[in-house]
């Protein structure tokens, strides 16, 4: 579920065209009832990212909806302590990169990236050949109930972005690339080595037991 803030809405005069002067209102967050009641519990992954108040966090629980980690906002200068991957809970998905940001572009800014650079090397005890690998690898490992991967992040492929914001041609981009024995061979035995093949077949949804 897109920016999940199911609590609050934001609310813009009617006679303004931007959102500038506008004020967070409540919203209709306690509909999940409604919607459990009618549909039952549905595989829902809410997306809590960016700036989430204590009310958002607190309907998520209620519902008890995994929410999101990114690895790579781990390694940001102003990140939470909860953003590290050693202080995750179990009822999250992580992800190794996401639609706007892969892997390798962690460190394609060496001068304004130097510190989150360091604090990667560091964490991961790699001296960044492998940056794709690393984080695959760290997401595999958390005690996350899933982990996702993008292809562009199995193939090492860059930055290249499936979204650009504001941009034209947005989810055009298609896989020219086989997977290679090599990625395949690596990609199996990490999941076999942390256990995601197991994770797989506990439940169909991920607070059952993941994918």
């Amino acid at each position: 579920m897109d920016h999940f803030r199911g609590c609050k809405l934001l609310g813009r005069p009617a006679d303004e065209d931007t959102a500038i002067n506008g004020e967070w209102i409540k919203g209709p967050g306690t509909n999940f009832d409604v919607v459990k009641a009618e549909l039952g519990d549905l595989p829902i992954i809410a997306e809590d990212l960016g700036e989430i108040t204590p009310d958002v966090i607190e309907l998520r629980n209620r519902f008890n909806l995994p929410g999101m980690k990114i690895l790579q906002f781990s390694f940001s200068t102003d990140a939470a302590p909860t953003n590290s991957p050693h202080n995750y809970q179990s009822n999250f998905v992580v992800y190794s990169g996401t639609r706007q940001r892969h892997c390798l572009g962690l460190v394609s800014d060496v001068e304004h990236r130097a510190r989150e650079n360091d604090h990667f090397r560091r964490y991961f005890r790699t001296d960044g050949h492998e940056v794709s690998w690393s984080l695959i690898e760290g997401a595999f490992r958390s005690v996350a109930v899933m982990a996702v991967v993008p292809l562009q992040d199995v193939l090492s492929l860059g930055t290249e972005s499936m979204n650009l914001p504001a941009a034209l041609g947005n989810w055009t981009w298609h896989s020219r690339w086989q997977l290679d024995r090599g990625a395949i061979d690596r990609l199996r035995d990490v999941t076999l080595l942390y256990g995601r093949d197991r994770s797989c077949t506990k439940g169909k949804t991920a607070r059952a037991g993941g994918q």
